[in-house]
């Protein structure tokens, strides 16, 4: 796969982009079994599987350098440098910069750049090997350890990188040195149980047991290979064929465990002894009258001794070899599907991402399987068990779940490096891990806000809930605000904070948090409005102050006297007071809003406001009368078009025909099926009455009563989840 703004085929790992020789050799076909059904959607057909191999060997190959070199920066660098940063999101931008100082050979340039580099992406461990060879080639090779050290700190999964670290020490360290071999040991052993697991990690157990050959510790190689054994991996049955042949070409008593060989030495010496005691008798009845049977010597191991603990060895080892290869089997599809196991920028398709969520259902299934089998309903009947065997198999049982629960981790932790990109992945790796423990729930939530998605709002907010509700509320607090500077504006993260505060009682810092947003959202009207709307909300409901409210709706308002839901909050608030006290300050609410440059239906529904609470509140008739004929007035200055609509057209051209012979008219935008029941204006005078009487309270109270009426939605609510950012 090309990556982006680089001139050579190279992965998002900074690896060239051609096949393995040695996985294209040794790859097996699948295990013998029933052929699972393919299909595009497991990802098999039609597609490559794309493997990265060790980048070019002269790969940022620079000359020997004292060891504080300061000198000039190349010319562009400080260009592409900048460029870099100022999208780090930019992945072209990256690999232009680490490109031309491979190409410049300048260590100090090329150590700027691929720090920031790896910073960001540290799952490229193409790129931790260039930065380990180019300290190595300038003559550091503590630096080199400690690049290396730093890059499995981040991907530790990484089957070359360990590779790459255990081929630097062997080519540094002093195998003179006593201490050396140790640590090299040690290095094996910590990369096993790191990446030991993978399915491709058959090259890091290949070179563990090639290693201890060497060394000449032919026992150790054997039990190396004996763990392999029992590792589903995608060259299995060649680990069984090399335990064969290493065997075969040594002593069964250099190659196994001393338990082992005298257990099996003894086994089959008893066995040989009762065969030639068969032998003997047979013998006997045949042998001459005077003639003995020759000596054996005691304690000899006959050759014939030994094939046969080989053969009780293979044996055993069969037995663990056919199970390992069903392991193989019920995982091959799964594992064939995937196409690109290490990261890149690049966006995966559907295909490979239903890939790996139908890997993890699976292997999340096997674990509950095994969990239900070691805890099974008490109420059964007991297997006659003695009490020396029954803790063996209750441990028995709970080691192969903590084992499966250690494989599905592995398996999380692989999506997570081709998927790190994708918050649905790190998402379920978090619901597994909380009810397990919490604080390893926690360092994915901290690896994936702070390295791979740090400008993903949504998931920096489900970590900040995660600590509020496991009590830590400083580092939720801390989350939020981080979040908020690398995403300044985000008007959901500035009310999540208000709302921490207010749940930990804090009233006052989240009044002051709204007060902020309100002061620095004053160059954005609606935004602004917004802000407003929540505070004053804050103020009256929580704070009780209705009148700090209102001055904050009013100040709003002299900002964006266009914004009708500032009118409405206020209009709320109005409503909320006295009856009594607050009749005029509803009036001059309702006054503002008409004369505020509003749509003319909005100055309806506010003007129908006004009339409504007049006719539930004031104490006297004429007052009503009054806000009435206002009424009235508005709507035949604003409300013509719309009455007509409502109320019929009388156009001879708009009339059909009844089947009783009547004309109707035909309204173009409401359909007949459908009664049409005016809200903004009293029925139509009817001929022949008094048109005093239809203007009259008695008309206004009929009108009042429609059932429309009382949709009027002067509370809705501004929706902010909707968007991020309110339009402005």
């Amino acid at each position: 796969m090309a990556a982006e703004g680089c001139g050579e085929e190279m992965s998002g790992n900074g690896e060239l982009e051609e096949p393995s020789d040695v996985e294209a050799a040794e790859a097996p076909p699948p295990p013998p079994t029933e052929e699972p059904e393919t299909s595009e959607e497991n990802g098999s057909a039609d597609m490559a599987i794309e493997t990265p191999v060790d980048p070019d060997p002269t790969s940022f190959s620079l000359p020997p350098a004292t060891e504080d070199e300061e000198g000039e920066l190349p010319t562009d660098f400080e260009h592409l440098w900048t460029a870099a940063h100022d999208n780090p999101l930019d992945f072209t931008s990256w690999t232009d910069l680490l490109q031309y100082c491979e190409q410049e050979s300048h260590i100090t340039a090329s150590r700027r750049a691929l720090e920031a580099f790896l910073a960001r992406y540290p799952l490229c461990y193409g790129y931790w090997k260039k930065f380990a060879d180019l300290e190595r080639r300038a003559g550091y090779n503590t630096k080199a350890e400690e690049v290396c050290v730093r890059g499995l700190q981040s991907i530790p999964l990484s089957v070359d990188l360990w590779i790459h670290y255990i081929n630097l020490l062997l080519g540094t360290l002093d195998m003179n040195l006593p201490e050396s071999p140790r640590r090299i040991r040690s290095v094996f052993e910590d990369a096993v149980a790191a990446a030991g697991l993978d399915f491709h990690s058959d090259r890091l157990w290949d070179l563990y047991i090639e290693w201890e050959k060497e060394q000449g510790n032919m026992r150790n190689a054997a039990a190396v290979l004996d763990r392999v054994l029992k590792v589903p991996t995608q060259l299995y049955n060649t680990h069984y064929d090399k335990f064969k042949v290493h065997l075969s070409s040594h002593e069964p008593k250099e190659v196994l465990s001393p338990e082992e060989y005298e257990e099996l030495r003894t086994l089959c010496r008893q066995s040989q002894k009762a065969g030639r005691a068969e032998q003997a008798q047979e013998k006997e009845e045949e042998r001459p009258p005077g003639e003995e049977e020759p000596a054996t010597p005691e304690g000899t191991d006959t050759e014939e001794l030994m094939q046969k603990i080989r053969d009780q060895v293979l044996v055993h080892r069969d037995k663990v070899y056919q199970e390992n290869e069903g392991e193989v089997r019920k995982r091959w599809h799964f594992e064939d599907a995937i196409k690109r196991p290490y990261f890149h920028v690049k966006p995966l398709d559907r295909l490979q991402l239903r890939a790996w969520h139908t890997y993890l259902d699976w292997e999340l299934a096997q674990l509950n399987k095994d969990s239900q089998d070691s805890s099974q309903d008490p109420n059964q009947a007991p297997t006659e068990v003695t009490e020396d065997t029954a803790h063996p198999q209750g441990g028995a049982e709970e080691s192969k779940v903590a084992h499966d629960d250690h494989r599905v981790r592995i398996l999380f932790e692989r999506c997570l490096i081709a998927c790190a990109l994708y918050e649905e992945f790190w998402n379920r790796y978090i619901q597994y891990l909380e009810p397990w423990s919490p604080e390893e729930a926690r360092a994915v939530y901290r690896r994936a806000c702070e390295i791979h998605l740090t400008y993903r709002p949504n998931i920096h907010l489900q970590w900040a809930t995660f600590e509020e509700r496991h009590g830590d509320l400083s580092e939720a607090r801390r989350v939020l605000e981080a979040l908020e500077k690398s995403l300044p504006g985000l008007a959901v993260v500035r009310l999540r904070r208000a709302a921490l505060e207010r749940r930990a009682g804090q009233l006052e810092q989240s009044e002051a948090l709204l007060w902020d947003a309100v002061t620095e959202s004053k160059e954005k009207p609606t935004l602004h409005a917004f802000y407003s709307i929540k505070l004053a909300r804050l103020l009256l409901k929580l704070g009780r102050n209705p009148s700090r409210a209102r001055r904050v709706l009013q100040e709003a308002l002299e900002i964006s006297p266009d914004n009708d839901k500032l009118h409405l909050n206020l209009l709320e608030l109005e409503l909320s007071g006295d009856p009594w006290a607050s009749a005029e300050a509803v009036q001059e609410c309702v006054n503002r809003a008409l004369s505020a440059p509003l749509a003319p239906h909005t100055k309806i529904l506010f003007s129908q406001r006004g009339l409504q609470y007049a006719e539930d509140y004031s104490n006297s008739i004429q007052s009503v009368l009054t806000v009435y004929e206002e009424h009235q007035r508005l709507l035949n200055e604003l409300g013509g078009t719309k009455r007509e609509a409502e109320n019929g057209d009388d156009d001879p051209e708009k009339l059909k025909e009844s089947e009783d012979g009547s004309a109707v008219a035909v309204s173009a935008q409401v359909p007949p099926t459908i009664p049409h029941v005016p809200i903004t204006t009293p029925p139509p005078p009817v001929m022949g009455t008094d048109m005093s009487a239809q203007a009259g309270y008695g008309a206004y109270s009929s009108w009042y009563q429609q059932p429309q009426y009382g949709n009027y939605g002067y509370q809705n609510t501004w929706n902010y989840n909707q968007s991020y950012y309110p339009t402005s």
